[in-house]
């Protein structure tokens, strides 16, 4: 993929968010609305463009912790906001290749779905409910790509949490079906590009019944 191959020649051992999100895409992964942007009136209109309220991030290549480096700004309500943020966090010592503007995904359920590269296997998929489930109840099923329908649904309903992923406190469940051909299609990722080490999309955060990937990370 063209991506991989720019980012192996610039010496990248990981894509940005922003290409990690556009190789996603590319394979029909949900991901958010988002521009990247290069100063603050390109960032204001782009948030006019996506709409209120939005995130700014740091975004480059070496950058895999925002929330510790102070380069996530969220909640942004209007073009003061994103003027100040935008000022924040280009006021930073570290390598940017630009300023992601993302619409804010608001959702109760956020999701984990990655891939590793196992030396035995070949590229296997994990998937399992995001933040405290993930980092304290490990609550997460894994399956060696390629997934079959049936096999995406099994990973599916095999973690503890699967209840979470029904009608849930007023909301819809979740699409399932979609839910499945995300599991699939990361598999595919894995089998297609052999350069990918892992692929981490956390979180995946359901809106409405729709999961949208909100952040991810391709290794190289």
């Amino acid at each position: 993929m063209k991506i991989i191959e720019r980012a192996k020649k610039r010496g990248q051992k990981t894509l940005s968010e922003y290409e990690s999100k556009r190789l996603l895409s590319s394979y029909g992964i949900p991901i958010t609305k988002e521009k990247l942007v290069k100063s603050k009136e390109e960032a204001v209109k782009a948030a006019i463009k996506i709409g209120f309220p939005v995130v700014l991030k740091g975004c480059g290549p070496k950058i895999t912790h925002k929330t510790e480096l102070n380069l996530i700004e969220l909640d942004l309500k209007d073009e003061k906001e994103v003027k100040e943020a935008y000022k924040k966090i280009s006021n930073t010592n570290l390598t940017l290749e630009g300023i992601l503007v993302q619409e804010q995904i608001k959702g109760e359920r956020e999701l984990v779905i990655g891939l590793k590269q196992d030396p035995t296997f070949g590229p296997c998929v994990m998937f399992g409910l995001g933040g405290i489930f993930t980092e304290v109840l490990k609550d997460v099923t894994f399956r060696v790509a390629p997934l079959k329908k049936s096999d995406a649904r099994e990973m599916i309903k095999d973690i503890k949490g699967y209840k979470i992923l029904e009608a849930f406190r007023g909301s819809k469940p979740v699409d399932q079906d979609l839910l499945g051909e995300i599991l699939i299609k990361v598999g595919q990722i894995g089998l297609e590009n052999k350069e990918i080490k892992e692929i981490d999309i956390n979180p995946l955060i359901v809106k409405g019944e729709k999961p949208v990937a909100v952040d991810a990370l391709i290794v190289l």
